[in-house]
C-alpha cells in the first residue's frame, strides 16, 4: 500500500503563493497523480492531475493559469505550485493516486490519498 505524505499548506494573503509537496512512499508506476481539494460546505474537488508518464496536464477551470502541476518521477514526489491565491481556494486539499486510465477529475477512481493539508487564504 502506498502512503503519501502532503506538506506546503500553511496561511497566506491574497494574492500571495504556496508550493504543495505530495511525497509517495514507494515508487509509483501508476496512470496519474492528482490534486483535489475540500471544504467543510463542498465536496471534494477536482484541482489538478498529471500524467505520471507523459506529464500530461489537467487543471478545472478555477485555476488554471494560476497553479502548476507537476512531479519529479525520480523522487515519487507530486507538486503544486499556487500563485494568485485567492480566498475561494482556502481548504484541505489532498493528493491521490490513480492506477488506471480514465478520467482524472473523479475523486473515485483514485486508489490511495493523503491525509491533507490545510492551505488558509486571507483577506
Amino acid at each position: 500500500q502506498v502512503q503519501l505524505i502532503e506538506s506546503g499548506g500553511e496561511l497566506v494573503q491574497v494574492g500571495g503563493s504556496l508550493r504543495l509537496s505530495c511525497a509517495a512512499s514507494a515508487p509509483f508506476s501508476g496512470y496519474a497523480m492528482g490534486w483535489f481539494r475540500q471544504t467543510p460546505e463542498k465536496e471534494r474537488e477536482f484541482v489538478a492531475g498529471v500524467t505520471w508518464l507523459g506529464g500530461s496536464t489537467y487543471y478545472t477551470d478555477s485555476v488554471k493559469g494560476r497553479f502548476t502541476i507537476s512531479r519529479d518521477r525520480a523522487k515519487n514526489t507530486l507538486y503544486l505550485q499556487m500563485n494568485s491565491l485567492e480566498s475561494e481556494d482556502t481548504a484541505v486539499y489532498y493528493c491521490a493516486t490513480k492506477r488506471r486510465v480514465g478520467l482524472l477529475s473523479k475523486p473515485n477512481e483514485y486508489d490511495y490519498w493523503g491525509q491533507g493539508t490545510q492551505v488558509t487564504v486571507a483577506s
